[in-house]
C-alpha cells in the first residue's frame, strides 16, 4: 500500500521560513515526479511546485516563485519544500503528491497527473 506523508507544517510569522517533508512508502519504483498543492481556505486546491524524478527539473507557481524551492532528498521518493518570505496569504493545508507516468508539456499543474497524495499539512502564516 502506498502511503505518502507531509510534516512539517506549523505556524509561522509573516517573512519567516518553513520546510515541508514528503515521504513516499510503498512503492518499488523511485522515478516518481513529485509536487506539492495547496488548499487556502475556501479556496480551490492549487498547484505550488514540481520537481522531475532525478531533480533536473522543477516548477513553480507564479506566486511561489522565488520564495520557494522544491528539493529531492538523497532517500528515494522523498522530497522537500523550503518556504521563505511567508506570507500570510500563504496560509493553507499543502499537499504531497507523486506522479508516477507524467507526461505532457504542463503536466506539473493538474491535479490528475498525479496518482499518490497525503493527507496533508496545514501551514498558518500571521501578520
Amino acid at each position: 500500500q502506498v502511503q505518502v506523508v507531509e510534516t512539517g507544517g506549523g505556524l509561522v510569522q509573516a517573512g519567516g521560513s518553513l520546510r515541508l517533508s514528503c515521504a513516499v512508502s510503498g512503492r518499488t519504483d523511485s522515478s516518481d515526479a513529485m509536487g506539492w498543492f495547496r488548499r487556502a481556505p475556501g479556496k480551490e486546491r492549487e498547484f505550488v511546485a514540481a520537481i522531475t524524478w532525478n531533480g533536473g527539473g522543477t516548477y513553480y507557481a507564479d506566486n511561489v516563485k522565488g520564495r520557494f524551492t522544491i528539493s529531492r532528498g538523497s532517500a528515494k521518493n522523498t522530497v522537500y519544500l523550503q518556504m521563505s518570505s511567508l506570507k500570510p496569504e500563504d496560509t493553507a493545508v499543502y499537499y504531497c503528491a507523486a506522479a508516477p507516468m507524467p507526461h505532457g508539456s504542463v503536466w506539473y499543474i493538474h491535479d490528475y497527473s498525479y496518482s499518490y497524495w497525503g493527507q496533508g499539512t496545514q501551514v498558518t502564516v500571521s501578520s
